[in-house]
């Protein structure tokens, strides 16, 4: 993983602007840094994190003498090995044994239309002459960010890097305060940096330098037929060969472990398949609050049982405000999710030993893992019913907040009632319409749900934390639920399919097949600090959010959203019902001061 840096300009500092770029982001690629002029206007610069093939030879920017082409990318291609092949077998040598140099030749030879066979992880910037491509992976796993002002065009792996350059403006984009409010991040493809957008997850941007307009595709993960039967072996044969994939490296890999069922299968294939144990890192807090946070003590048992060495990091409410102003430092983006900072401090934690860290995000978006595709299962099976009695039931003081949340969610169409199930609470009017077009297309309103949160929930807050929270330390994050086969294979799962089956039931199944009961059959519980407990337990804690939350009141009440404007003046009111909420405007706040914005 690195960081990658591109800067058209004619102005007299460009030399100048894309050192200042490469520097910011020298966190995401600690092992190697360099520029090049690939013409007198176009300037190209990459970090570079080492993992595969260590030697210089593997060095970015790549130059390729014979075409003139340079390439600056960032991530793993998961079958950079057939690539590779193929391209030896057409009269092609190669310098290095990098995934890198492959994906160079590979865009030689095939062009724009061959970036449609590399699977992988990757967001990269290409240059052959005044010819430009700017590529993401279909799932998102790798950011991208634009900015552009007539004469002057870059891009670059973080929105710092491109504030770094001098070329563009450092200025709030106000319009994305309010939707953070309900979907705690930016709108999709936005940035809260006005004049700065996200290249959208399968985009391939093409840009002919001195043209009037830049010219965007969008690609999707082709999913083929079916060429097996659909059965637990076949599942658990898919995922062991993503597993593999995603741990094939020339540095040392360790895993974050949840001791839930995701992160639990993955340790458990690799084991199976190797023999040999990997270092694990959680973390955990003084108290389990009756149960509701012992990933800890999962994690140890399942490193103990394959014997394998393992990190916990203990975290206290006192450990997390001393740490909060760092934490808010490493942030490129806010995302109102306080998984962020956990895996910031295991990412701290693992940057002594290791240089990859496996996680088992993903799975919940793939096989409806989450409680609210219970939720919106149960209201699939009476649709009708339901959007009739939402009137009536949201009149009834329910006390159950997941009562009041589900029933506050209906709304005449199931596509608006998902979207409200997603957020922290039901859309305005005004945001929802926004939100329409993006919503998918598909047969099968279910699979039509997974596809959402697979392009919001996962690319705007899960995959964007994990991926900030590993560069801040150097540190490449990977994913093996996403990998392409495993995408696919749950592609192909039927509407009717989901819907009978339980949540998740593939995971937990295999975890079964396995001896791993009590891994599969613990309660769904979410990855995030004890927020609700500390904000009525601890004073400490509860002083620092709150007066921050009114702080940012008075500097923003404007821009808050009507509904939340008391709350904001008076957050003590709301501790117990609207905590994430709290803690999600405690970090906005936090990091629009850090960037004096």
């Amino acid at each position: 993983m690195c960081g990658i840096h591109l800067l058209l300009s004619r102005s007299e500092n460009r030399r100048e602007s894309i050192v200042r770029m490469m520097r910011a982001g020298q966190h995401r690629g600690p092992d190697h840094s360099s520029w090049t002029m690939a013409s007198d206007e176009i300037l190209i610069a990459a970090n570079r994190l080492k993992t595969l093939d260590l030697r210089v030879e593997a060095n970015q920017p790549l130059f390729d003498e014979d075409s003139g082409a340079f390439l600056s990318w960032n991530g793993f291609l998961y079958n950079y090995q057939d690539l590779r092949n193929q391209l030896i077998s057409e009269g092609l040598t190669f310098k290095s044994t990098s995934d890198g140099e492959v994906l160079l030749n590979w865009l030689i030879k095939k062009g724009k239309d061959g970036v449609k066979y590399v699977q992988g992880m990757y967001a990269f910037a290409f240059v052959q002459g005044t010819n430009i491509l700017l590529g993401r992976d279909p799932v998102g796993m790798k950011s991208l960010y634009f900015a552009s002002d007539g004469d002057t065009l870059a891009c670059s792996s973080e929105c710092r890097s491109l504030l770094a350059s001098g070329c563009f403006p450092r200025k709030l984009d106000s319009a994305q305060i309010s939707p953070y409010f309900y979907l705690r991040h930016a709108l999709p493809n936005a940035t809260f940096y006005s004049g700065i957008e996200e290249i959208a997850p399968g985009e391939l941007r093409e840009i002919e330098w001195g043209a009037a307009t830049p010219e965007s595709s969008i690609r999707s993960i082709n999913v083929s037929r079916p060429a097996q039967k659909l059965s637990l072996d076949s599942f658990e044969e898919v995922l062991t060969d993503a597993v593999l994939k995603h741990l094939h490296a020339d540095v040392p890999v360790g895993m974050i472990l949840s001791g839930g069922a995701d992160s639990s299968l993955l340790y458990q294939l690799w084991h199976q398949e190797t023999g040999t144990p990997l270092p694990s890192f959680t973390v955990g807090f003084e108290h389990s609050y009756n149960g509701q946070y012992r990933d800890a003590e999962f994690a140890s048992r399942l490193a103990n049982k394959y014997r394998g060495e393992h990190q916990e990091l203990r975290l206290t409410p006192e450990w997390v405000l001393e740490n909060w102003p760092e934490y808010i430092n490493t942030l490129d983006q806010p995302v109102g999710d306080s998984a962020g900072f956990l895996t910031w401090a295991i990412a701290q934690q693992a940057r002594e030993s290791v240089k990859i860290l496996i996680s088992g995000v993903g799975a919940d978006e793939l096989f409806a893992g989450y409680n609210r595709h219970q939720a919106f299962k149960t209201y699939l099976r009476h649709p009708n019913f339901w959007q009739k009695a939402a009137p009536l039931l949201q009149r009834i003081p329910f006390t159950g907040r997941k009562l009041q949340k589900f029933t506050a969610s209906l709304q005449p169409t199931v596509q608006r009632t998902f979207m409200n199930f997603s957020a922290l609470s039901p859309l305005p009017e005004g945001l929802a319409t926004q939100l329409d077009p993006m919503y998918p297309l598909r047969n099968g309103d279910l699979k039509a749900a997974l596809d959402w949160d697979r392009r919001v929930y996962l690319v705007q807050d899960l995959l964007k934390i994990h991926d900030n929270a590993c560069m801040a330390y150097g540190i490449e994050g990977r994913a093996p639920f996403l990998d392409w086969q495993v995408l696919e294979f749950a592609d192909r799962l039927s509407e009717q399919e989901l819907l009978d089956a339980s949540p998740k039931f593939w995971v937990k199944s295999i975890l079964k097949k396995h001896g791993m009961d009590q891994f599969a059959n613990r309660k769904k519980l979410g990855f995030g600090l004890p927020l609700k407990e500390w904000l009525t337990g601890h004073p400490g804690f509860r002083s620092a959010v709150l007066s921050s939350v009114k702080e940012f009141g008075k500097i923003h009440n404007d821009l808050v959203p009507l509904e939340w404007r008391e709350m904001v003046r008076q957050p003590e009111k709301y501790l117990g019902e609207h905590f994430l909420l709290l803690f999600n405007i405690f970090l906005l706040s936090g990091w629009i001061n850090a960037n004096r914005l």
